[in-house]
């Protein structure tokens, strides 16, 4: 497959009309916040040092469920889906923090009630939750889980807080190869690729239409990235929204391969003649920046930019 790299647009005339999604109530210090685990089970002592730093500056509360476990979930459904449903539905937390990804998310997807207007962080399981907020209309933080938290830099952490209590929006976010050029605005949607995928077709994925797709993922082999990118295109997902924003896709080689997950992916979006960002510090690798989901953002391809024109929070 040749490899195209000739500057690319799309202008919002060419795409449908984008959806708006509102603001939570900002964070303050000494707020309440919850601590749930609707995937998979966690390590404690991990846990333990992630929390620290939101322990500090926030009055945390447990899920009563939270160190659950039944096979490769953090407990059983109903435990997951009473803990969430806990922290979205108490007006005394302000926000919920989520203690790992895995596996398990969207198991409980059918059974939530509509959710109320809240800051919400996670990534890689947790996809499912934040496509389920996006489809309601809500922004949300795709940044690191609690388990994560402390194997990340300094500024990653004051990144997160200063999301979740200024309505500003964040310092944009660089990355390291512009796969197709071109310069993009809409809002930012999405997360890892393989729950993303597992949603079409689904009534929990929201629209994307002139949408900056967001996607990253962990140990998926160049094949099967082919494999979900191909699903998305015959979904037709991929007419519908205006740029690609790609971040790390960490332990994804082939081994003993002539090719590489980035060469699979550039062909890709080449194909698709999307504007495209490939290595923004997003995902499983060692800088996972929280960026706002359903903000609105500039997609600078030729620049290799991400700017945020908009915050995850409004007003508290």
């Amino acid at each position: 497959m040749p490899h195209l790299h000739q500057a690319a647009s799309v202008t919002p005339s060419e795409k449908a009309s984008e959806t708006r999604y509102r603001a939570p109530a900002a964070l303050r210090p000494g707020d309440t916040i919850a601590i749930v685990a609707p995937a998979g089970p966690f390590d404690r002592a991990t846990f333990e040092a992630g929390l620290e730093p939101i322990a500090a500056r926030y009055d945390v509360r447990l899920a009563p469920g939270l160190h659950g476990a039944d096979r490769y979930l953090a407990g059983s459904d109903a435990s997951r889906l009473e803990d969430l449903e806990w922290a979205l539905g108490d007006p005394a937390i302000k926000a919920v923090f989520c203690a790992r990804g895995g596996y398990g998310t969207m198991r409980l997807l059918r059974r939530l009630a509509p959710p109320a207007s809240k800051p919400f962080v996670g990534f890689s399981d947790i996809t499912a939750l934040h496509l389920w907020l996006q489809r309601h209309g809500i922004r949300s933080v795709h940044g690191p889980v609690v388990t994560q938290l402390a194997t990340q830099p300094e500024d990653v952490r004051q990144r997160l807080f200063a999301l979740l209590e200024s309505a500003q929006a964040p310092e944009p976010l660089h990355g390291t190869e512009c796969f197709v050029g071109g310069r993009v605005e809409g809002p930012l949607i999405g997360g890892n690729l393989s729950v993303l995928t597992r949603l079409i077709g689904t009534p929990f994925m929201p629209e994307l239409d002139g949408a900056i797709l967001l996607l990253e993922d962990l140990g998926e082999r160049p094949y099967r990235l082919d494999r979900m990118w191909t699903h998305l295109e015959l979904a037709g997902l991929l007419d519908r929204v205006r740029g690609i924003a790609l971040g790390d896709f960490s332990a994804c080689e082939e081994r003993n391969a002539e090719y590489t997950s980035r060469d699979v992916l550039r062909d890709l979006v080449a194909a698709a003649g999307l504007p495209c960002v490939a290595g923004l510090p997003i995902g499983h690798g060692c800088i996972n920046q929280p960026v706002p989901l359903g903000a609105r953002v500039r997609l600078d391809a030729d620049a290799c930019t991400l700017t945020f024109l908009e915050g995850a929070v409004g007003p508290d």
